[in-house]
């Protein structure tokens, strides 16, 4: 299993010293892989509607996915860098894979790109983009990107995108960069079944039954669109705000028996100041001994 780290980002700040230092710390411990999140804006959440529901806020403070990892590929040389996910639906699609491409190459190949459609209607509607179609443009969005980063010359007429004899330079050095995708809900798992290259679960507890049926839908979703399973990726997360280390290696177990190839280990929610979070993750190997 490869396991890797969420990088902390609401809870790290903004020193550049200090994501140098976190992320080769990540590489040294021997981590595979650092995933971020993603969110442009925040809301300010005053005098919103009863129900509007904002884990992230104004105050929360997100790195831009694209613009960190091009940072820290030069201060790193192997560890990949997974975005988990990038808010696809919400961005230009064309400048995505721009942005993509040039991470890739500066990185040596090291991206890998989740996506997902997102939950702040705010953010949609601040970025000139519509909420309520952010499924069906994501399928068309991920055809596009992938023929972006393949072909030096893209001929594309679809519903949403409109590409009349037009290329990206330079290439990625992945052809095609590898699309993961977040979100459980049945269409979610419908698109990145017959499309995604792998999948972000979110379940609080892999031992739960929904677990296994998921997976075991997903599975058979995948089956239906005529693709082999071992060709769906499953990254699993544990988090380090609950248990201890008995708990998380057991979480581990789960997991790989549920078919995850992949694991994060997410660090926030403990009440850890910047520096703790690299502690946390030598903690991580040492007491758990992968």
């Amino acid at each position: 299993m490869k396991i890797g780290i969420t990088f902390p980002q609401v809870e790290i700040g903004s020193d550049p010293i200090v994501l140098r230092d976190y992320a080769q710390a990540a590489e040294e411990l021997g981590y595979t892989h650092i995933l971020a999140y993603d969110h442009v804006l925040g809301a300010d959440t005053s005098n919103r509607p009863p129900g509007f529901r904002a884990p992230y806020t104004k105050d929360s403070i997100f790195h831009e996915p694209f613009t960190l990892y091009s940072y820290l590929s030069a201060v790193t040389t192997r560890i990949e860098f997974v975005t988990g996910i990038i808010i696809l639906p919400q961005r230009q699609t064309a400048l995505v894979a721009k942005q993509a491409a040039c991470v890739d190459v500066l990185s040596g190949g090291r991206l890998r790109l989740g996506v997902g459609l997102g939950w702040n209607f705010i953010e949609y509607e601040s970025l000139n983009e519509d909420f309520h179609t952010r499924g069906r443009r994501m399928a068309e969005q991920v055809e596009v990107l992938r023929a972006l980063w393949t072909q030096d010359v893209v001929e594309f007429h679809g519903r949403w995108h409109n590409i009349d004899r037009a290329g990206i330079k330079p290439l990625p050095i992945q052809q095609p960069i590898p699309i993961w995708m977040g979100g459980m809900s049945e269409p979610v798992l419908k698109r990145l079944a017959k499309i995604a290259d792998g999948w972000f679960p979110q379940f609080a507890d892999p031992a739960a039954p929904e677990a296994r049926d998921t997976v075991d839908r997903l599975l058979s979703y995948i089956r239906e669109y005529g693709r082999d399973p071992k060709d769906v990726g499953i990254e699993g997360r544990i988090s380090m705000a609950t248990g201890d280390a008995d708990s998380w290696g057991k979480a581990l177990e789960t997991w790989e028996s549920l078919g995850a190839g992949w694991m994060q280990i997410n660090t926030m929610g403990a009440g850890w100041q910047a520096r703790d979070h690299i502690e946390a993750m030598r903690r991580f190997k040492s007491e758990v001994g992968v």
